[in-house]
């Protein structure tokens, strides 16, 4: 059998990788009937960052989405990304939270579950397969392709027997930094081809633009199954374009028998849909050679450059991809692909922003070190390790044996905010965000982040000015905006040049906006009046962040070192440690509040 199949990405990766997720399912429902008359052999739908991202930005049910997608897709296989332990969060999950949620994805819709493990360490995909295989669903296992030192040809064909060993129906090759050359992928799918008895399937992303070629020779090679993206989402960190594989291979023996026409009349659906969230492109997810030496996958691309505009240090980036592969080949060289992609670069993000190596080091990092995440392909730099975790013990067994289960507490902790075991799994993957997302669903004020009106126009399409002249003091200054930054309740970023110098202001919400769009005067977010850090115990964060826990009291003795703080920034929670040794005078900070550098949010009065 020649047939190429295609699984299309453009409700999941597509948008992951070219518009950070943001996709909306009222964008996605009204395509949906032409979708499930091309005939693809899946449509990835779900998994990866669109759980993460529906409850942080978009304010909707993940679980929600999928049952509306399963319902408009009825006779197209649905699929997901999962990453094997971590399920869609950051870290290891129990085994029975690992079943719950194969089982509850199983029953609201999912027919493919693609499982994957970042550290390429099997022993964490097990549990993920074998719960798949008893909710009577397809189980794909996946390599997570990479190039380094450690990795070689020999060793993903051994872990692809493996893996077909544990009862997997399929593989996959996973190149989600487009690092697969042409002949390399010859050589990999040939060698795969002979050894499995499972179908082999390619997935590459565009990054480097290498992946069409990749597609063909793997196809050559006797892969039949392929991964694109709808064309106004393709290239790029995204994928090859749908419609162009298509025509590539009609009328040959790899004829995917899919209608061209259809599929166009979708691609110009999604052309206009994507100007939508045009504050959300990159100019960094584009075609990017130096992929080949950052490794910066598609997804982790579109967010980084979000992530650093919130920072307000866009012009950093290029500094941040110098640093990845320095810290990537200080942890061992672990595969670039969620959690480790944002474990990796995050810490990268610190590096350059405090201006000192490893000066502030994430828990995830922590974690990761102690062997948390699995085991690391290669040699960890010593000196790190150290500097990060001292003394402290590195496992060496599956990292979820050392979990017990975890469920019953869950539900205990979640309380009546979860209505359904759906809801507790909300709360699993995310604590902070899934549980603020159950409280705003019960209280009724779930408000998504605004979409800012393309440029030049405001909400009911009449131009807008974005360049005009301002006088103050008898001075008058050329302001032109040229972009602004993601909206939290409280700020949002503005970019612009003032007289052609860039400058950036912050507007801060000082009224708070009820859902029906009137003002509660005096209820808003006001400045945060904290002290400026001047004093050799003034407690400090290196990066803008939300206070996610506050671990001690006024009056409390401390030893420099101690953890006093816990903060998240950029998905990655951060121990802040007390600069001296002291005694815990003023506590400027609780839980929730949005902290910046410089702001004091601890007094200590050193001994």
């Amino acid at each position: 059998m020649s047939k190429v199949y295609i699984t299309d990405t453009i409700l999941r990766d597509a948008h992951q990788c070219l518009i950070a997720t943001r996709m909306r399912t009222e964008d996605m429902l009204p395509v949906c009937d032409k979708l499930d008359r091309v005939g693809f052999w899946s449509l990835e739908v779900w998994g990866g960052a669109t759980f993460d991202a529906c409850l942080r930005f978009l304010k909707e049910d993940p679980w929600e989405r999928l049952r509306r997608l399963r319902e408009a897709l009825p006779n197209t296989r649905l699929q997901m990304l999962l990453r094997g332990q971590n399920l869609l969060g950051y870290r290891h999950y129990a085994d029975d939270v690992v079943r719950a949620f194969v089982e509850r994805s199983a029953a609201n819709g999912i027919d493919v579950f693609r499982i994957f493990d970042a550290m390429n360490d099997l022993r964490n995909l097990r549990v993920s397969i074998e719960a798949v295989k008893a909710a009577g669903k397809h189980a794909q296992g996946t390599i997570s392709y990479t190039t380094s030192p450690v990795h070689t040809v020999d060793q993903f064909v051994n872990q692809a027997r493996e893996l077909q060993a544990m009862g997997c129906d399929s593989l996959c090759i996973k190149d989600m930094a487009g690092l697969l050359t042409p002949a390399v992928t010859s050589e990999l799918v040939a060698r795969l081809v002979e050894a499995l008895d499972i179908p082999v399937h390619l997935h590459s992303h565009a990054t480097a633009g290498l992946a069409d070629m990749c597609q063909l020779k793997a196809v050559e090679q006797g892969c039949r199954h392929i991964d694109t993206a709808i064309s106004a989402f393709a290239n790029g960190a995204s994928h090859p374009p749908t419609e162009s594989m298509v025509a590539a291979f009609r009328d040959t023996e790899y004829d995917t028998g899919l209608d061209l026409e259809l599929l166009q009349e979708i691609g110009f659906y999604f052309h206009e849909v994507r100007k939508k969230y045009h504050q959300f492109e990159s100019e960094f997810a584009g075609l990017d050679t130096r992929v080949q030496v950052n490794q910066v996958p598609g997804g982790m691309i579109s967010n980084l450059y979000s992530q650093l505009k919130d920072q307000g240090a866009l012009e950093r980036m290029n500094e941040v991809l110098a640093e990845i592969p320095r810290v990537r080949e200080d942890l061992g060289y672990p595969p670039l692909v969620t959690p480790t992609s944002q474990i990796v670069g995050t810490q990268a993000v610190l590096n350059v922003l405090t201006g000192e190596r490893y000066k502030t080091i994430t828990n995830e990092v922590k974690l990761y070190l102690q062997g948390r995440y699995g085991k690391a392909p290669g040699k960890i730099n010593p000196l790190v390790r150290q500097k990060a975790i001292g003394n402290e013990d590195v496992i060496d067994c599956r990292p979820a044996d050392l979990l017990d289960d975890e469920m019953d507490q869950l539900r205990e902790q979640v309380g009546d905010l979860a209505q359904t075991e759906e809801d507790v799994l909300i709360y699993a993957m995310f604590p902070e965000v899934g549980g603020e997302f159950l409280r705003q669903r019960r209280d009724g004020n779930l408000m998504p982040e605004p979409l800012v009106p393309p440029p030049g126009r405001n909400e009911g399409g009449i131009p807008a000015p974005v360049e005009f002249n301002v006088t103050m003091h008898g001075e008058t200054y050329h302001i032109k905006v040229t972009g602004s930054g993601h909206k939290t309740e409280a700020q949002r970023p503005f970019y612009m040049t003032v007289d052609g110098v860039p400058e950036e202001i912050l507007v801060e919400t000082l009224d708070e906006v009820l859902p029906d769009g009137q003002p509660v005067q005096g209820a808003g977010h006001a400045r945060s009046g904290r002290p400026k850090a001047t004093a050799p115990g003034d407690v400090t964060t290196s990066m803008p962040g939300t206070i996610i826990d506050v671990l001690v009291a006024e009056g409390d003795h401390v030893e420099a070192g101690d953890p006093v703080l816990i903060t998240e920034a950029m998905k990655m929670e951060t121990e802040i440690q007390a600069p001296v040794s002291g005694i815990i005078s003023a506590i400027h900070v609780a839980k929730g509040d949005a902290v910046n550098p410089d702001e004091t949010l601890i007094e200590i009065k050193a001994d």
